[in-house]
């Protein structure tokens, strides 16, 4: 029976929700899966990893993300544990991280993937800025796949309580090494992880105008997102740009505010389940792609929104 591997990426010690997604994934696989975690104390997320035979402790003096050193220790629990498949989060660390764990095993690699299929190790993903949808699979070696969150409908973790095993961090020399990290002040919600976002384009003037987004941000539990003429007038940062060239996201709903519809932004948002269209021009392209669409100054809608919903809410 072919072994399963994931690797569990948590944020500043926290459980990723989208780890959740991964998880569900391999269970329905009915095969061994081994989950890695970098962590000194990995027993606040053993209820979380039920149902998984092996949860692969690596420890180390200093465990912050350096990704060359990652990379060769996943390498090598891949090796040891002979997995045959091995999955992580389509997220900033993904993208870093797996495209050189791929290049150490010479493996193939399948990236923001909205299915996976583990045991015929196929997966699908979008292709041409979203507009076509590709099928891929992995022959030879161990198949390597990152999933784009939110494609996964989450499962309550069952099973037992899976064995720990201890394994060392590698303590070699990295080729690059990270030696700062900026976070941003202006996102609390993670864009790629949530389930509602309200986004704002060029037409919010201002960077003190986004307060009208936060607003209804804050009423909807959402992370708020811009446009990149947004971000390129100076009214956002770059860490709230969605699109090409930003995030891509899938939130359940996404409420564009303010956004004319471009291809570029549209590519990051288009698999929201939702898409809401606030805009002053009726004949704006978001219109053409939006599930619902309303005709208005956002400065007038988007109040009476968080005013309606704070209502219907409390």
């Amino acid at each position: 029976m072919a072994n399963i591997g994931l690797y569990i990426e948590l944020k500043d010690g926290v459980f990723k929700k989208s780890n959740r997604e991964l998880l569900t994934l391999a269970r329905k696989e009915g095969r061994d899966v081994h989950a890695v975690i970098f962590g000194a104390d990995v027993q606040p997320y053993m209820e979380e990893l039920k149902g998984v035979r092996t949860v692969v402790q690596v420890t180390g003096a200093d465990l912050s993300y350096q990704p060359d050193l990652y990379a060769r220790t996943l390498a090598a629990v891949i090796a040891e544990f002979k997995l045959e498949a091995f999955c992580g989060i389509y997220s900033a660390q993904g993208r870093d991280l797996f495209p050189r764990l791929a290049a150490k095993l010479q493996a193939g690699l399948v990236s923001d993937c909205l299915t996976v299929d583990l045991g015929a190790r196929k997966a699908v993903k979008p292709v041409y800025s979203g507009k076509l949808l590709a099928e891929y699979q992995v022959e030879g070696g161990t198949a390597l796949f990152t999933v784009r969150p939110n494609v996964i409908a989450a499962e309550a973790p069952e099973g037992g309580v899976p064995e720990i095993k201890t394994v060392a961090l590698d303590n070699g020399e990295p080729l690059a090494k990270i030696v700062e990290i900026i976070k941003s002040a202006s996102q609390k919600i993670d864009l790629t992880e949530a389930e509602i976002i309200v986004s704002g384009g060029r037409a919010l003037k201002a960077r003190e105008n986004f307060a009208v987004l936060e607003d209804l941000a804050k009423v909807l539990n959402a992370g708020v997102g811009a446009s990149r003429a947004a971000v390129d007038a100076g009214f956002a940062s770059s860490d709230m740009q969605v699109g090409q060239t930003g995030k891509v996201v899938n939130p359940k709903l996404y409420i564009a505010c303010g956004i004319s519809g471009a291809i570029q932004h549209f590519v990051g948002m288009k698999t929201s389940k939702v898409i809401v269209a606030v805009n002053k021009d009726p004949e704006a392209p978001i219109f053409k792609k939006a599930d619902y669409g309303i005709v208005g100054d956002l400065f007038a809608v988007v109040p009476l929104l968080k005013q309606e919903l704070q209502k219907t809410l409390s």
